[in-house]
């Protein structure tokens, strides 16, 4: 997966608390098992006025133009900012794969669903937990402010926020994740990479094991 350090990225704000799977990625996109194409359908039942269905030219379909995700201001942005208890619902793995396919390699919240929590980090997105507090003041600003971008630091557990931003000393916010997912995440390693780490390990297990049992081998 892709590896994810230091990234610099425009905020798109959705406040809503509890946004379940289904409306992340609806279940009828859930036909497909490749890891890729989604990101067209992320929020589709809001982001369209039309049904959608798998294999459609959905560039024909009509646009909500009040969604957030179709307004211009908020084209390109990596950093999504939502509320409370983000991916409750069903533990599709397609989520993360549909906010991935858009650009989405971060997200604020002040609590997300722990599968899905789980699922970002395999997929190389960085879900960050803030206080509530925090979270409101910067959906304030967020909204507020047109390209509005702050800069995540992985490594250093560390957000920076725009030069004129009130909500913490030195504009830096800290926040908290595990050591070992973090390193999942810096050095780019889904559950397949973490275990090809010990590639040479595993061959030489097998070597000697195929002299010990060679019938097993067969």
């Amino acid at each position: 997966m892709q590896a994810l350090t230091i990234l610099e990225g425009l905020v798109v704000p959705i406040h809503r608390a509890n946004i379940d799977t289904d409306a992340i990625i609806p279940k009828q996109y859930l036909k497909s098992i490749e890891r890729t194409g989604f990101g067209v359908n992320l929020f589709d039942d809001w982001r369209y006025l039309d049904p959608g269905e798998p294999g459609q030219d959905h560039s024909k379909r009509r646009i909500n133009t009040d969604f957030v995700l179709n307004q211009a201001r908020y084209q390109g942005a990596s950093i999504l900012l939502t509320g409370k208890n983000f991916g409750c619902g069903s533990s599709r793995e397609h989520a993360p794969w549909a906010l991935q396919g858009y650009g989405i390699r971060v997200i604020l919240a002040p609590s997300y669903a722990d599968i899905f929590y789980n699922n970002c980090i395999k997929n190389g997105i960085l879900p960050v937990t803030l206080a509530e507090e925090v979270i409101e003041k910067l959906f304030d600003a967020v909204e507020g402010t047109p390209g509005y971008s702050l800069k995540v630091d992985l490594p250093a557990k560390m957000l920076t926020l725009p030069g004129d931003s009130q909500l913490a000393d030195n504009r830096q916010l800290t926040f908290a994740i595990d050591d070992f997912r973090k390193e999942q995440l810096v050095k780019g390693l889904d559950d397949i990479g973490l275990t090809l780490q010990y590639r040479d390990s595993i061959h030489d297990y097998e070597r000697r094991r195929s002299l010990q049992a060679p019938w097993l081998f067969q």
